[in-house]
């Protein structure tokens, strides 16, 4: 595969190049690919991060195999993302980027090269169905601009030996059941539930979207139709909705550090030592707990639980990725895909399973998930209907910070259900 990339923007390349050649132009310097011009990935991993030393024993082999030299920067989430969009703006030198996928294709969208056709082949050999569906749907015309690789899906990891010393044998599929589940945890003198601030826009999206959909928590927050759904704060089931997560403050479910947890003390200092059972994340969470994580605690996962009466199941959850992207003005598309695909498949793929605890990109790769994702797999498989990051409750950027405020405070029991109902009306002016 790594040798028949091929897209007819990049033979007109190739021709161009051979024209000038006939020239008579001449170029004294050794050149990376045969132009004198390096190929410029900005990476949005910090250097010391596991995902950074996989994609530099890529970046090794994929140069010493076509002789093009790779200059990676890594630039971390936070220069990624501010610093990006206005270098792409002043044209700077950038052939490949990656982030997350709906910042990539939304927010930088107008910067990306159509991947339709350079991919047809990848995608046909490598691609995931599920991760190529998401990608598309992404961006705004629902064609392929990225290409998907560190997928992950959002829930709750759980300890399996912590419920095996609560006497619990089956994992939680509703809130009624996870509603037992805990009350077993808790008569056992463990900890039920903690989570982090960073995550809680989501917890409680998530748990909104179970009672409305993901359109109707959109907009609940917004306040506008979304997709023919028209939901405000006065529904009774916003009200149900906050009434079931309160009811899990009120018997004692959530852990007392909650409303203080600043991400990642939750997953690192509560879940990973074994001082609480449940943790809600994403599942990147093996990694980056892994220096904390108990001797004896073992990996378990389940989506999370479907509500009475509500609008959607289980089956609906947050499966998202990052994603590589190809400057639409590069002048080294082809090697840049080229670079994505040994980044994202075969031996490298797998590398990155094992370094990062991750899920594989590669489809020919499904046999390679982590020890510790096992039981992500059946939850990943089982998703028919995809989230977006928090349900869509952080798609009013003005309330986001009400919304993640109170909803601390609900867990936390600080608030009851009408008094966050309260809060979340008077931050929307309503």
């Amino acid at each position: 595969m790594k040798k028949k990339v091929i897209s007819a923007l990049l033979c007109a390349a190739m021709v161009a190049t051979m024209l000038v050649g006939c020239g008579g132009s001449s170029n004294d310097s050794k050149s990376s690919g045969g132009d004198g011009k390096k190929l410029v990935y900005w990476a949005m991993w910090s250097k010391d991060e596991p995902q950074a030393k996989v994609i530099q024993d890529a970046i090794a082999k994929y140069t010493e195999d076509t002789g093009v030299e790779v200059d990676v920067q890594f630039k971390g989430r936070s220069g990624q993302r501010e610093g990006l969009q206005p270098a792409l703006d002043a044209k700077q030198t950038i052939d490949l980027f990656d982030e997350d996928v709906n910042r990539v294709n939304g927010s930088w969208g107008k910067y990306l090269l159509d991947l339709e056709d350079v991919a047809k082949d990848y995608e046909s050999e490598h691609g995931n169905e599920t991760l190529f569906k998401i990608a598309r749907a992404a961006y705004e015309d629902g064609t392929l601009h990225s290409i998907p690789y560190q997928p992950s899906i959002f829930g709750f990891f759980y300890n399996k030996t912590l419920f095996d010393k609560a006497g619990i044998k089956e994992v939680p599929t509703t809130w009624d059941e996870l509603d037992a589940v805990c009350a077993k945890l808790k008569d056992a003198g463990i900890t039920p539930i903690t989570a982090d601030d960073a995550y809680m826009t989501s917890f409680i999206g998530y748990h909104l979207a179970r009672y409305i959909g993901q359109d109707g928590v959109k907009s609940l927050v917004t306040g506008e139709e979304v997709n023919g759904q028209n939901v405000t704060w006065d529904d009774e089931r916003v009200l149900a909705a906050a009434q079931s997560f309160a009811d899990f403050a009120k018997k004692g479910y959530f852990s007392k550090n909650i409303a203080t947890n600043v991400y990642p003390a939750g997953q690192n200092q509560e879940f990973a030592p074994g001082d609480a059972a449940i943790v809600i994340c994403g599942s990147w969470l093996p990694n980056e707990a892994k220096a904390s994580v108990a001797e004896d605690l073992e990996w378990g996962y389940f989506n999370y639980p479907s509500v009475p009466n509500g609008t959607d199941d289980n089956t609906a959850n947050n499966i998202a990725n990052q994603v590589f992207a190809i400057n639409k003005d590069s002048k080294m598309a082809d090697e840049a895909f080229e670079l994505i695909t040994y980044i994202t498949t075969g031996d490298y793929d797998k590398e990155m399973t094992k370094e990062a605890l991750c899920i594989p990109t590669d489809k020919a790769n499904s046999d390679a998930w982590p020890t510790e994702l096992a039981e992500v797999k059946a939850g990943f498989d089982a998703t028919t209907t995809y989230y977006d990051w928090a349900a869509g409750a952080e798609s009013n950027n003005d309330l986001t910070g009400t919304l993640k405020t109170s909803a601390l405070e609900l867990a936390a029991g600080k608030l009851d259900a009408a008094g966050f109902i309260s809060a979340m009306k008077k931050a929307a002016g309503k």
